[in-house]
């Protein structure tokens, strides 16, 4: 069986991998207590690090590894002039990051659109006939959202102003009214988002701008409580929590999918291909269209009850299906 949680991204840890390096490298001989604190992290995580650091390099022979070792209480990283070096941008790397830059620039209400604009400015400087190319590519993030309602999320997050939202709920095609105190506005796979505590639901939730009907930004301050705390959203926009229903799904071989793109509990591999895959959702309503969208490749094994929803959903949908092809064409 295979566990579907970590407790750390690998994006988090690749990270701080990549920034360690040149530091120790230039610190060699550093006093363990004091690398620690100086890098932000606990002794025992700095350790776990170096013996990750002892099994990376640039190939698999000794000399190509990486050398990280504590001695008497110090740290020596050596063997690691690969990474501590600057390195240089590739054509497509250049490239992609100009785009990126362009993209960022044309965001409503960014703050830092001159340090954005100087950064773009050295890099087309650099590049020539690859910042040419850059300009011609046109980027557009989430069109649907309204520029001045983007603008407003993201003052209400700077200025620590509570926020009145209306909000979509299409899972059971409502809006809600909701005061959030927010915490971040972020862009995942080309939409936009914003981050807040719930006063309605008491958590932190994450709201999608352009199902957001109206937004007022509030008199009242909107500094998030304590327990108020940012998703890891390396791992999608998806997370369940440990409140949610626990569903046991068996998915077909062509379905296996579904346990890589979706945050899954646990999995058991079948040997024709299939899978068991236990996952939680708080909107069955949305689990039960995925499941449909399979076509008879996925099946609800527990709550059996739920499995007898789905069945209901689909036999309605024919139902309405086969009175639709035979209805009058003049019945409209």
């Amino acid at each position: 069986m295979r566990r579907g949680r970590t407790a750390e991204s690998a994006t988090d840890r690749l990270s701080r991998l990549l920034t360690m390096v040149p530091w120790l490298v230039n610190r060699p001989g550093i006093d363990l207590t004091e690398a620690a604190a100086g890098l932000g992290v606990s002794e025992d995580q700095l350790e776990s690090d170096l013996q990750l650091l002892f099994l990376c390099g640039y190939g698999q022979m000794p000399d190509e590894l990486i050398d990280a070792q504590v001695e008497g209480g110090r740290v020596f990283v050596t063997n690691a002039d690969a990474i501590a070096r600057p390195l240089r941008l590739g054509v497509d790397e250049a490239l992609t990051l100009m785009v990126g830059l362009r993209a960022l620039a044309a965001i409503p209400g960014l703050g830092e659109r001159a340090a954005v604009e100087r950064a773009l400015a050295k890099l087309e400087q650099a590049t020539g006939a690859t910042a040419a190319a850059a300009a011609r590519v046109d980027v557009a993030i989430d069109g649907d959202v309204e520029a001045a309602l983007l603008v407003d999320a993201r003052r209400a997050v700077q200025e620590h102003r509570r926020v009145h939202l209306r909000y979509l709920v299409p899972s059971r095609d409502e809006a809600t009214e909701r005061d959030v105190d927010p915490m971040r506005v972020v862009n995942l796979d080309a939409r936009w988002y914003l981050e807040g505590w719930c006063h309605r639901a008491q958590d932190t939730r994450l709201f999608r701008l352009d199902r957001i009907e109206s937004l007022e930004v509030l008199a009242a301050d909107g500094t998030p409580p304590e327990q108020a705390t940012w998703r890891d959203l390396d791992a999608g926009t998806f997370q369940p929590h440990e409140d949610d229903v626990l569903v046991t799904v068996r998915l077909e071989p062509g379905a296996a999918w579904v346990s890589d793109y979706y945050p899954v509990e646990w999995v058991e591999d079948g040997p024709d291909g299939s899978q068991v895959v236990g996952l939680r959702t708080a909107d069955t309503l949305w689990l039960q269209r995925l499941l449909w969208r399979l076509g008879g490749r996925g099946v609800v094994l527990d709550p059996p009850g739920l499995g007898q929803e789905v069945r209901a959903g689909a036999q309605a949908a024919l139902t309405a299906y086969g009175e639709a092809a035979g209805a009058d064409p003049g019945d409209g």
